[in-house]
């Protein structure tokens, strides 16, 4: 379902939308190794004209240090216009970041970022509650981290969770601004 649609960024179609996971952010506001990948990913998307809107999803609370506003202060920085970043603050995990953007956002179709290990999931679930997925995946982290098979493995047990989500058809927050993405595209 999921295997043919991951691809790498110059093989990714293009989509108005851009959703990039969240991965750990520093105390400082700092993303991660494996998160500034996603978002130096995102950023080689908007810049190749792969996505109009970037979507970064994560947990915006304090203890998790802010993780969507920091993404989009990252990204931003990178020189992505404010206004093409649309930040969703109730991405708890990849279940909720799917059915979000279907049910809040109203993104039916979309690129999905994150490592290459985490998209078959990724795009698996968002294909099972309705938006139209391909994924592309980093790989880069993959030479310097010695956590990447540790993270690969934890998929096996996240299969799980995302089966148990997709039967039970679990309500996540639907807080969120509905024409978010629509004032971002400019529509």
């Amino acid at each position: 379902m999921a295997h043919d649609r991951n691809l790498t960024a110059s093989q990714a179609p293009a989509r108005d939308v851009a959703i990039i996971f969240g991965a750990e952010m520093y105390p400082s506001g700092r993303p991660s190794p494996y998160l500034k990948a996603r978002l130096d990913l995102g950023v080689r998307l908007y810049q190749e004209g792969k996505a109009k809107v970037l979507m970064v999803s994560g947990d915006n609370a304090p203890e998790h240090h802010r993780e969507s506003t920091n993404m989009k202060r990252y990204l931003v920085a990178q020189g992505v216009p404010a206004e093409r970043v649309v930040e969703d603050e109730h991405g708890y995990d990849t279940y909720d970041t799917c059915v979000r953007a279907r049910d809040v956002f109203g993104v039916t179709e979309a690129l999905l970022v994150s490592q290459r290990y985490h998209l078959h999931r990724a795009v698996a679930t968002c294909r099972a509650v309705g938006v139209d997925a391909v994924g592309v995946g980093d790989v880069s982290v993959k030479r310097t981290s010695k956590r990447w098979d540790e993270f690969a493995q934890r998929e096996l047990g996240a299969n799980l969770k995302m089966v148990w989500d997709l039967t039970t058809r679990r309500t996540p927050n639907l807080e969120g601004d509905p024409e978010a993405v629509s004032a971002a595209l400019g529509r």
